[in-house]
């Protein structure tokens, strides 16, 4: 005997407060489970609103327009969308309090409302500042629907809890959001032993490198495999208006396999999986794991919503309907990852904000390298998206050529022509800046097909130098090669970056108007993340952008990613950028050669950067408990005096410079040791940069050693 049932998970790019465009792609999901012979569709979390709303949730109007789409659904689920069971995501009132819920809808009647039990609260999420959590479990009680649903339905109540649905053929469905599957006592334990036989999990989980294999190996199969059951996760995708990449990877698993797995990184607004499983596989595994048997006994029942629909297939229809096969399932490496996320969120970011397209100040080096070829990767994914036939990206493309294109171009476009017409890049070159670095950059940006230019700014920084002498009665500043102090150095640096930013920012505005085309350009930011960590940029300098996709990425990271695209593109022109030494160019050479290298400025290696960050944000350590750390870490190779001076180092770097994070381009989040302090690190931005206490405190352990006879001051190879 067999319990066929037929199941879909939606992925969509939902954007908030686009209720309109919302609106559409669910109905549009909505009609794809349908075409596939699905019986349950389950869509993303707050997928009507948009995850990303912030503090438009705590507006009225957010709710009230919630209730106005989902009004639209039910009249939709009672004529050409019925015999479907349909679960949206939204916020909801109630006794004056603010959930965040899923709603089971069928045939134009609202079923469920079920709140969310845990709030996430760390990394960049804020949850509890807009909702409560359900803290009744496994209590149901009535909610009255606003008039809204009443006027399409004549419905005045429904249940609103956690509560599970029992269809008329005896199949149980129970209901996770998101942070409920991550907690250390998910609901799905509570309601696999309770005997429910399907689980849906609508999450807003945002990308992050490497974060893909935790949530698929270690949770979603971890939970199927430990407790059995059908289990379907469906998670939103694209940029929601922010920070975050939202990656899909819509998945249906069963006892411990995955049956379907969607795409982590794609253009299509709407993504739809679906798999057909047998329930009675569920019983079978399930009655095997003896121990758990056991403790199902002492499980608490769950409050059922019991509804006149069966789920599974027909006997006919059965017969007809294969089961799906396990999948085998491969993660993307870290380079696949950042050739895939940032540029598709750089395509939402430039299509939803409607401008022509993205000015990148080209300087030869690692970082905006790595931002030129993450365009020519968004190039290349929105081309195959157009050679597929997706409709959204047809439109889109068009859009940005000013609709002059017709089918036949369509067809005929590439991704280095899509590239020329939307990436403009300059190398902005000063006398500092050697003639390596100006070829390296015209290379690379013919190679992917950028309009490219190249000019000298010195006129310009001349001005500005010129203005300050006259106002101070002929001071005239000098570089430390001419015998300037610190203070004359620095300020002639930033004099260089900061007019960068400027002239980028006239460029974007004014290079299509050059060309008789229409709009602008967004600028892109180049700092990656650990230069944002230490504050090794100039506050409104190149770092000062629209958007930076690279900001959330470190260097090893990012020359990984240029490694990757060499071989995988053929981009012969990353060897030399890869073989140079990353460098501001912004002292004067010595003979035409450089002499001023990032590390050597820095004081640290990007690679001690990347340790010190992952210490700080998400280890939470201070100076004190960074240096107890490194001296498990650093040990053979540092002494701990040195391991002492790097931390003070770095803290002291840390804290002279974190004002600069109040300002930093809103940047692709990528790694849990961002700096941002605007959602991410919430920390202060003016501190005592001697850390006196701290220090001290690093001394004495240091003093300690010493008498111990363990502290040397040579280096250890």
């Amino acid at each position: 005997m067999t319990r066929k049932v037929r199941l879909s998970a939606c992925c969509m790019n939902q954007w908030s407060l686009d209720f309109a465009g919302n609106l559409e792609r669910i109905l549009q999901s909505i009609r794809k489970a349908k075409e596939a012979g699905s019986r349950l569709r389950l869509g993303s979390e707050l997928e009507i609103c948009g995850y990303g709303c912030a503090d438009h949730l705590l507006e009225p109007d957010t709710t009230t327009h919630s209730w106005e789409v989902v009004a639209e659904i039910l009249q939709r689920s009672k004529d050409d969308l019925s015999d479907i069971i349909i679960v949206v995501g939204m916020p909801v009132f109630y006794k004056n309090t603010a959930y965040n819920c899923l709603i089971a809808l069928l045939n134009g009647k609202i079923e469920l409302i079920r709140p969310k039990m845990a709030m996430c609260d760390d990394d960049n999420y804020r949850e509890s500042r807009w909702f409560v959590s359900w803290r009744k479990q496994r209590t149901l009680e009535q909610f009255l629907l606003p008039d809204v649903i009443t006027d399409v339905n004549k419905q005045r109540f429904c249940p609103i809890g956690d509560g599970v649905i029992q269809m008329g053929d005896g199949v149980t469905v129970g209901f996770e959001i998101c942070e409920e599957l991550w907690t250390a006592k998910g609901s799905y334990l509570d309601m696999s032993l309770s005997g429910v036989d399907i689980i849906l999990n609508a999450s807003g989980s945002h990308h992050v490198l490497r974060k893909s294999n935790k949530r698929l190996n270690r949770l979603i199969l971890g939970a199927t495999e430990k407790n059995g059951g059908i289990y379907l996760f469906s998670n939103q995708r694209g940029c929601d208006g922010d920070r975050l990449y939202y990656d899909g990877s819509a998945t249906i698993a069963q006892n411990g396999s995955i049956y379907a797995q969607g795409a982590q990184f794609e253009l299509a607004e709407t993504e739809v999986i679906s798999a057909t499983l047998d329930v009675e596989r569920v019983d079978s595994y399930r009655n095997r794991i003896r121990s758990s048997r056991v403790e199902s006994t002492r499980s608490e029942s769950y409050p059922y919503v019991q509804i006149d629909f069966r789920v599974c297939l027909d006997e006919l229809e059965a017969l007809k309907t294969p089961l799906t096969e396990p999948l085998t399932i491969t993660m993307p490496t870290v380079e696949e990852e950042i050739a895939s996320g940032p540029p598709a969120w750089m395509w939402d970011y430039l299509r939803r904000s409607k401008q022509s397209g993205f000015f990148l100040p080209l300087s030869g080096g690692r970082d905006s390298a790595a931002v030129a070829c993450m365009v020519s990767c968004m190039c290349r994914m929105v081309i195959n998206a157009l050679h597929s036939g997706d409709k959204q990206a047809y439109h889109d493309v068009n859009y940005l050529f000013g609709n002059s294109l017709d089918d036949a171009a369509i067809k005929r476009l590439t991704h280095d022509q899509l590239c020329g017409h939307i990436l403009f890049t300059c190398y902005l070159g000063t006398q500092n800046s050697s003639k390596e670095t100006k070829e390296r950059a015209g290379a690379l940006a013919t190679q992917i097909g950028a309009s490219h230019s190249s000019v000298l700014i010195d006129t310009a920084v001349s001005a500005v130098i010129k203005i300050f002498e006259i106002a101070t009665g002929g001071r005239l500043p000098r570089f430390r090669v001419e015998g300037g102090e610190g203070r004359e150095n620095l300020a002639l640096q930033n004099i260089q970056a900061r007019l960068r930013m400027v002239i980028s920012y006239l460029f974007a505005q004014l290079s299509l108007w050059a060309k008789g085309r229409p709009g602008g350009l967004l600028v892109l930011g180049t700092a990656n993340v650990d230069e944002c960590l230490r504050g090794y940029l100039t506050k409104y300098d190149c770092s000062s952008a629209d958007i930076n996709p690279i900001g959330g990425i470190c260097k090893g990271d990012l020359n990984g990613f240029l490694q990757y695209c060499l071989s995988k593109f053929g981009l012969d022109s990353l060897t030399g950028i890869l073989d140079a030494p990353p460098t501001a160019e912004l002292e004067p050479l010595q003979d035409g050669q450089l002499v001023q290298t990032d590390e050597a400025d820095m004081g640290m290696t990007y690679e001690e950067l990347g340790v010190f960050g992952r210490l700080r944000l998400p280890g939470s350590c201070g100076p004190y408990s960074m240096f107890i750390a490194l001296l498990d870490k650093w040990g053979h190779k540092h002494s701990p005096h040195e391991i002492a001076a790097k931390v003070k180092h770095f803290f002291r770097c840390y804290a002279i410079n974190r004002h600069k994070a109040t300002v930093l381009t809103p940047a692709y989040h990528a790694e849990h040791y961002s700096p941002d302090d605007h959602r991410h690190d919430h920390r202060p931005f003016l501190y005592n940069v001697d850390w006196p206490w701290q220090f001290k405190r690093i001394d004495r352990t240091l003093e300690l050693l010493e008498k111990s006879g363990l502290c040397t001051n040579a280096t250890q190879s």
